[in-house]
């Protein structure tokens, strides 16, 4: 099929010979601008024009400027699949059934693009866009389940963030083909949650921004638009993006990652400048994602969608909403925690929130087969190419010796309060940012390489430095000489020392005070027993695996293989093959009542009789 758009600009690339891949991503990260400027205009109260705005400017970019025929077709797959699904499939396996398919539809596309297309890196491919789908998809299923299917102990068992993004009410083919094919986010994301969606799309997310913060519109100026000015803060946004663009390309010329290949020439520098070679290549690839996130966050703002309420106390409106990345944090963090919270913020959310904290036994806390299916999901989401897993598996390593160095070195550098620093605690900071920043470096090489042999090269041209540190960090904190390592660190710290000396007190006290000395006891007792909790609850986000945690890997194993025959003496299979047949003839019950009679099926109304929350 000819296509008017695609000649010329093939006929673009040919004459000034401008990367295709390049120019066409440009032309759809910038020219999301000039349409939100139309589709913030929009009436308010017409939200099915602006779903079919929305819409076509999707079609556009994805038929006119990318040419992606294909691409289209899988992205509609994965969304007709969670349509469906979710509409009349009501069990407590929707949202696993789901998450298996869209998962597995993703991971076919990327082992097409690994091991049948050989040009990903100069063609236009369509996983990105659908790692961005999945994320809405996955979280979507799970919100509905969570407003539709839950009742009154698993809806309180929920975490606030997910009880804000529940949903009650299934959307319209229209206004969900709309949250899925959302143009501003639609090739790099960021993602967003269908009830952020659906607050913009009404209004009702602009419900705290005083009237005189809102635009008066020009054809009628005693009426106002809900969107407020933001053109100033989204202009700043794309110059910094088109910056990292700058940058990304300076980089790759006078820095390039093929050098590190020439392993005759790279070896011949010294190993304190290949250490810091391989952190500049890795500063460099990710400008690109700084230049993407940044831009399409701008767009995001430009069309209100980035609104996070308004300041009444500093009177200024907020913009972070779909924030994806603080680059602040990541090139200035001091700690792993702190870089990893800082990058890919939406992603980091869906697999807490959709993956981690999911997995869980009602009543139990996360512990191994929460991480361990998070980590899985985080490489298995990015790509089926070994350098992925090579490089998360070391990051899962990093975070635990992060926790390892944090726990032990950074109270070195603070008073007995643990909070105020000591004058040479920017020793510290200098020297866990320049770690930080070379131990990243290591880590992030075969996520550029992508290939097993080429991974394992680079890794060596620097002596597996990453790793070595990895393995000497567990011997000392983990290994058997753990006990004298810690409390050697602690003897350096203020605050121990403050608490060991009150300790002390107490324990005198308890020994020879009658009824005080009781209470201590007591209090003292409580402490050995819960000793191990009390300092698990000190890590945050994600917990480390330690020895010990294999042998809860069994035991969450053995309850998992006694659950499901538990389900299957119930009859579990026949329950959900029954549920499976109802969800089908309540679709084509629902069909037909769309196609016969007066009343035809309309794609904007498709839900003619809404499904809301059962009472």
């Amino acid at each position: 099929m000819y296509n008017p758009i695609d000649a010329a600009l093939n006929k673009v690339t040919e004459t000034y010979g401008i990367d295709s891949f390049t120019l066409r991503y440009a032309i759809c990260l910038l020219g999301s601008f000039p349409l939100n400027a139309i589709l913030k205009r929009l009436p308010d109260e017409k939200e099915k024009t602006k779903c079919i705005y929305i819409i076509v400017s999707s079609m556009i970019y994805l038929f006119g400027i990318l040419n992606l025929y294909s691409g289209f077709r899988t992205l509609l797959i994965s969304s007709t699949f969670t349509f469906l699904i979710t509409r009349f499939y009501h069990s407590k396996f929707m949202p696993y059934l789901n998450f298996v398919f869209v998962m597995g539809h993703l991971a076919m596309n990327h082992i097409y693009a690994q091991f049948f297309n050989s040009q990903t890196a100069t063609t236009i491919d369509i996983t990105a866009s659908q790692m961005v789908l999945a994320i809405k998809l996955t979280s979507f299923a799970w919100s509905y389940y969570d407003g539709m299917d839950t009742n009154a102990d698993e809806f309180e068992s929920l975490v606030q963030y997910q009880k804000d993004r529940v949903i009650k009410r299934h959307p319209s083919l229209l206004k969900f083909v709309a949250y899925t094919f959302f143009y501003p986010t639609l090739l790099t994301g960021p993602s967003f949650d269908y009830s952020d969606f659906d607050s913009w799309l009404n209004g009702e997310m602009f419900h705290d921004l005083p009237e005189s913060k809102k635009p008066k519109r020009r054809l009628n100026p005693r009426k106002r638009r809900q969107i407020p000015k933001n053109g100033k803060l989204a202009l700043w946004k794309v110059i910094q993006g088109i910056a990292w663009i700058v940058l990304n390309g300076l980089g790759k010329k006078y820095i390039p990652l093929s050098f590190i290949a020439d392993r005759a020439s790279f070896m011949e520098r010294s190993f304190f400048y290949r250490i810091h070679y391989i952190f500049l290549v890795g500063l460099v690839a990710r400008f690109k994602y700084y230049a993407a996130w940044t831009i399409a966050e701008a767009s995001c703002i430009s069309c209100g969608l980035g609104y996070n309420g308004y300041d009444t106390k500093t009177q200024k409106i907020k913009w972070n909403r779909v924030q994806n990345i603080d680059i602040w944090n990541v090139e200035m963090a001091q700690n792993t925690r702190q870089c990893l919270e800082g990058w890919n913020m939406n992603t980091n959310k869906w697999l807490k929130y959709t993956v981690y904290l999911r997995v869980v036994k009602k009543g139990k806390k996360p512990g191994f087969r929460a991480t361990m299916f998070t980590f899985l999901t985080s490489a298995f989401w990015h790509g089926t190419r070994p350098g992925y897993y090579l490089t998360f598996a070391t990051g899962a390593l990093y975070q635990t010796c992060g926790k390892f160095y944090r726990r032990n070195f950074r109270p070195i550098f603070l008073a007995s309060d643990g909070v105020t620093p000591l004058p040479y605690k920017w020793v510290y900071d200098v020297v866990g940012m320049w770690v930080i920043k070379i131990s990243f470096g290591y880590l992030v090489e075969p996520f550029l390489l992508l290939d097993f042999k080429e991974s394992l090269v680079a890794w060596g041209s620097v002596y597996f430095y990453g790793h070595i540190v990895v393995a000497l960090s567990f011997f000392l904190f983990r290994g058997p000489f753990s006990k004298s390592v810690i409390q050697f660190c602690k003897s350096l710290q203020p605050q121990y020392i403050a608490t060991a000396k009150v300790k002390e007190l107490e324990e005198e006290i308890s020994r020879t005070s009658t009824s005080l000395g009781d209470i201590i006891r007591e209090k003292l007792e409580y402490e050995e027993a819960n000793k191990d909790l009390l300092q698990k609850e000190m890590n945050l986000g994600i917990p480390s695996i330690h020895p010990t945690d294999w042998e809860d890997a069994k035991g969450e194993w053995a309850a998992f293989v006694k659950e499901y025959t538990e389900w299957r003496e119930r009859n579990g299979l026949e329950v959900e093959e029954d549920n499976l047949m109802k969800a089908f003839q309540d679709f084509k019950r629902e069909l037909k009542e769309n196609t016969v009679g007066e009343r035809k099926m309309s794609f904007s109304g498709y839900s003619p009789v809404p499904i809301e929350k059962k009472d």
